[in-house]
Order: C-alpha cells, then sequence, then structure tokens
C-alpha cells in the first residue's frame, strides 16, 4: 500500500543574534493543507492493511467538518538590550514598571523617584498630574497609557508591579502590558524599562530581562488559526532599557525565546479541536520535533499492536471505544556529547477527547465542550520538548512519555464494572469510565520506570477536585519525595508558574479498594484530586523519584477562552536544574 503522507508547515524557532539584539521567531502549529512546506510520511507495510485502513481514517478524521488550520503567522520581535536615556529614547511606546515604593510622592505631589523625577520633569509635570488624576499608585495589575507631549516616545504607558519586591511573574505582566498596548496603538517598536534597578542583583537583573522578553512575546500572540479574518501584529521591535547589555543578557533574551517558542507550541496544540487534533496527529507533532532536532531527539511511536504486546491494558481500555485509534508517543533527548549524569521522564495525559465514556459528562459545569484541553499534560511535555531541542543542555537524559488517545462511547468501549489488566499485572476495576487519564498513566508511568530513569514528573488535567481546592490559577502537586518538591517549586518560582504541594493521604487509600479486583480507579467524592494521586503511585517504581502535578485549573484561561501553555517554562527549568550546564 502507498505511504499515506500528513503535510504540515515546518516551523522552528530561529534565533539570530547581532552584538546586543536578537531576532525571534515563535513556533507554529502544525497546518494540514495540500501544498505543503514540509511533508512526514508515515509508511504502512502491505501485511498490515486492516491498521493501514484505521490509520487512514484517523487521518481523515482531522479535516472532519472541513475545517483546516490557517497558516500561523508567527510574530517577528526584534530584541535589543540598551543602557541609554530614557528621555532620549525615540519609539511607539515608552512602557516603565513602577512599583508602589516607586510611586512615592513629596509634599507637593511630586515622585519622589529619581527616573520618574526626570522623566516629569521633562514633561512639564504633566506625567505625575496625569498619573494622579488616573489614581495610578503602582499597584499589580495596574497599568496607565498616556500620550504626552515633550519625550521621545508618542506615548508613555506606567505599569504597577505591585510591592517593592517584585517576582517573576510581575516582569513577565510588564512584557505582556507593553506588548497590548503595542497591539492596541498598533505599535512597530516599544521599549520597557524599570523605574529602579536598586537592590536587583546582575543576575536579577538578567532574569527580569528574560521575563520582560518572555511576557511580550506571549502577550502579543494571538491564535488565529481556526479565524476567517484575524489582524497580524504590527510589533517589530521591543528595546529593554537599563538592565545591562553584552552576551549573558544577550543569551537570556534567546532562551526566553525558545521556551516561548514551547509554550506557544503548547498553546496551540491545546487550542486545536478534536476533529483536527486526533492521537495519530499528536504523534506527527512528537515525530516532528525529533526530526526538527534530530541531533538530540529520536522518536518511538507505538501502535495498538505494540502496546498489546507490552500489556498495556489499562491505557487500551480507555482507547477501545474510539475509531482513531490510540498512539504511545515516546521521544527521547540524548546530548551530543559528555557524561549522562541524570536521567529523567516527564510524561503527560494525552486524552485528545475526553467524552466521559459511558460516565458521560452532562450537566451544568460538566466543561465537556472543552474536554479538547484533556491533552493539556501532553502539550506541556511536547512544548518542553521543543524548548530542550533549542537549547540543547547537557548531562541529562529526559524521556519524553504520552499514551494518546481519545476516551469515547460505543459497543467495543470499556464499561463500568469492567476489570482491566495494567502493564505491571495489577488489575483495576472501572468504577468510573470518567477516570480514564489515571488508567492511561498508569501504563506509561510503568512504560517510564522500564526506562531507568530516576526521576519522573507526570502532568496531568486529572480532577475537578483539583480546582475545588485550588482555583483556576494554581496546580496541585503531589509527591512523596520532599527534595524533588524542592526542586520543582524552585522551578516553578522562576518560571512564574504557580504550584501548591497538596498532602498524599495514605489512609484514603482505603476508599479506592476493590472487592473483585486490586483496586478500584475511584474512591469517594472527597479528596478526589489527592485519591487520584495515590492511585497513580501504585504504577511507579519505589526507587524511582516521582511526582504528580494536576495542572486542571490552570492549563486554560476562561477569561480569554483560550489555553495557556502552563507547565512548560517550570519542566524546562526543571530539566536544566538536572543538567550539568
Amino acid at each position: 500500500m502507498a505511504a499515506l503522507r500528513v503535510s504540515s508547515a515546518l516551523a522552528s524557532t530561529s534565533c539570530s543574534s547581532s552584538s546586543s539584539s536578537f531576532h525571534c521567531y515563535p513556533s507554529v502549529f502544525t497546518k494540514f493543507r495540500s501544498s505543503p512546506i514540509w511533508a512526514f510520511s508515515i509508511s504502512v507495510t502491505p501485511l498490515c492493511s486492516r491498521r493501514a485502513k484505521r490509520m487512514a481514517h484517523s487521518i481523515a478524521r482531522a479535516t472532519l467538518g472541513l475545517t483546516q488550520p490557517n497558516q500561523s503567522d508567527a510574530p517577528k520581535i526584534s530584541f535589543a538590550a540598551k543602557e541609554i536615556d530614557l528621555v532620549e529614547w525615540k519609539g511607539d511606546i515608552l512602557a516603565v514598571g513602577a512599583t508602589e515604593k516607586d510611586l512615592a510622592r513629596d509634599e507637593n505631589s511630586k515622585f519622589q523617584n529619581p527616573l520618574l523625577q526626570k522623566l516629569d520633569s521633562k514633561l512639564s509635570g504633566l506625567l505625575s498630574e496625569a498619573s494622579s488624576e488616573e489614581d495610578f499608585s503602582g499597584k499589580s495589575g495596574q497599568s496607565t497609557i498616556l500620550r504626552l507631549p515633550g519625550l521621545g516616545s508618542k506615548r508613555i504607558a506606567l505599569v504597577g508591579l505591585g510591592s517593592s519586591t517584585s517576582s517573576a511573574a510581575a516582569y513577565r505582566s510588564l512584557g505582556e502590558v507593553a506588548a497590548a498596548a503595542a497591539k492596541s496603538a498598533q505599535a512597530s517598536n516599544i521599549a520597557v524599562a524599570l523605574a529602579s534597578t536598586d537592590g536587583l542583583s546582575a543576575e536579577l537583573k538578567l532574569s527580569s530581562a528574560s521575563a520582560i522578553a518572555t511576557g511580550a512575546v506571549l502577550g502579543i500572540f494571538e491564535d488565529n488559526r481556526f479565524k476567517s479574518e484575524s489582524k497580524k501584529p504590527t510589533l517589530k521591535s521591543l528595546d529593554i532599557l537599563g538592565l545591562g547589555t553584552g552576551p549573558e543578557i544577550e543569551k537570556k533574551i534567546k532562551y526566553a525565546a525558545d521556551v516561548c517558542a514551547g509554550v506557544i507550541l503548547g498553546r496551540e496544540l491545546v487550542n486545536a479541536p478534536a476533529n483536527v487534533l486526533t492521537p495519530a496527529v499528536l504523534a506527527e507533532e512528537a515525530k516532528k520535533i525529533a526530526s526538527t532536532y534530530s541531533d538530540v531527539f529520536s522518536a518511538n511511536i507505538l501502535d495498538v499492536e505494540q502496546c498489546k504486546e507490552l500489556k498495556m491494558g489499562s491505557y487500551l481500555a480507555v482507547a477501545a471505544a474510539s475509531a482513531n485509534p490510540a498512539y504511545f508517543i515516546h521521544l527521547s533527548y540524548k546530548p551530543t556529547g559528555g557524561e549522562i549524569k541524570k536521567k529523567i521522564a516527564l510524561v503527560g495525559k494525552g486524552l485528545t477527547f475526553d467524552s466521559g465514556g459511558y460516565n458521560i459528562k452532562t450537566g451544568p459545569g460538566c466543561s465537556i465542550e472543552l474536554m479538547k484541553f484533556d491533552m493539556g499534560g501532553a502539550a506541556a511535555v511536547l512544548g518542553a520538548a521543543k524548548a530542550l531541542g533549542e537549547i540543547k543542555p547537557a548531562g541529562v537524559e529526559v524521556h519524553f512519555i504520552v499514551a494518546a488517545c481519545e476516551n469515547m462511547i460505543s459497543g467495543t468501549g470499556m464499561r463500568p464494572g469492567d476489570i482491566i489488566t495494567a502493564s505491571n499485572g495489577k488489575t483495576i476495576e472501572v468504577n468510573n469510565t470518567d477516570a480514564e487519564g489515571r488508567l492511561t498513566l498508569a501504563d506509561a508511568l510503568v512504560y517510564a520506570c522500564n526506562q531507568g530513569v530516576e526521576k519522573i514528573v507526570d502532568l496531568a488535567t486529572l480532577t475537578g477536585a483539583c480546582v475545588v481546592a485550588l482555583g483556576p490559577s494554581i496546580a496541585g502537586i503531589f509527591t512523596p519525595s520532599d527534595d524533588l518538591a524542592k526542586e520543582v517549586v524552585a522551578a516553578s518560582e522562576v518560571s512564574g508558574e504557580k504550584l501548591w504541594r497538596m498532602p498524599m493521604e495514605e489512609s484514603y487509600w482505603d476508599s479506592m479498594k476493590s472487592g473483585v479486583a486490586d483496586m478500584a480507579n475511584t474512591g469517594g467524592r472527597q479528596g478526589g484530586a489527592i485519591t487520584a494521586a495515590l492511585f497513580l503511585k501504585q504504577f511507579v517504581d519505589e526507587k524511582v523519584q516521582w511526582m504528580h502535578i494536576d495542572l486542571a485549573g490552570p492549563v486554560w484561561s476562561e477569561k480569554k477562552k483560550n489555553a495557556t501553555g502552563f507547565g512548560v517554562s517550570t519542566l524546562v527549568e526543571w530539566v536544566l536544574k538536572n543538567s550539568t550546564n
């Protein structure tokens, strides 16, 4: 049989540097169209005609409803780190990040901060007057954009950073606000500066510049692939003022661009609907990463028959009802040289759609229309893989694992009451087919342990209970290892993503006991996120340090009605902490 061909736009992040500026191009998600820029072939042998037909059907389902993603034109932003007088900078918008302390006034209601004083003097006192009228006090989330004559810039924006000690999240927000202002004003060049750098060490200046660049790239990005009309961003350049110049800050800005490429890929994967992003298409995205970074990556994609040989009964039971076959994704990252000192694994839940199965999601608040985001863990893992392909850390081997499938309803699907057997031999009574993510992760975790890794972090949109406990912005983390908890939390503090460690109360396991199998797949309503983590623990080797991250809340922004790319930045930081770099 002839090879089946999937065509996609190849979009890797590229950054070129010249002196102290960088031109960074965020990645674009795969686009299916008739005239490919890049093509990847899947060859199917004549001996597997039945499998070939099933795969052909899955590729065809990717165009259900005749929906094809439009070309995603990634914004091209040139970053430059400069040390110049803010008064002399010429451009469209000058954005100044100011803390509440920076906004302190004297008895004449004038700024005490030297930089704001200088700007205000140049503007004949209009800046202090206008900011008072706008009631701008530097609180986090506040911003005001003013069009005042007298500066080299056409507009000046004041952005609140909150308390005097600002976090990575505050600086990233500064970049986002500046980018949003540029988008609104159709500006092509902007500059970002801090009202005060007092107390900022050289390292903090670098991380602040990185956070600002990250915020700008992610702030300007819009996923318009599924809109018939969209405006292209006009922002072409962003100058970061007053935080230093030279190779160190250039390296930090490039790093920010590399991570942003991964975050954008993660967002686009989650945003893609289930009629476009099937398990087969997700597997193709993984293959594309391996192809793009073939010097450090290799891909091993297992089909259903190969998963049967590995006795992945738990995973395959979830996939059994879907017309789109399951694909088990395994990407391996190995640096080109040097000694491997750490072997770690990132495991992501990969449900490209979750109907709930026979325990179908029904009623208000069930969010069945959002269940395309049930592969948010897989998106974070593949986004991190893309970023690490650009960064290429030394001394660490990383395995990226996703058990991709759909949870649908048919005569072949698993039923409530069925008993299934995972690849480690443990049996599970399925008392709820909507608790399917943990069933796919069970076999994925066993597979990860078999790779000889020392540490595993899994990510999953696993439970509504975690959203109830922590709200929409914070992910819950579960681990028996204090050391691993410290590592990942430290990485999240750099990335600005919010994590909260939850207890693993072993006494709750009693609710997961079954009278006819080793365990049930759910317990009672109370402590649902904890019992889910305790379930996963049954499939992890005791010698392996393991953490489960439940990101059901922060994977999606209800306000923006868009994916967030949550998890990518923290995973990259954590891998680098395990690297010799």
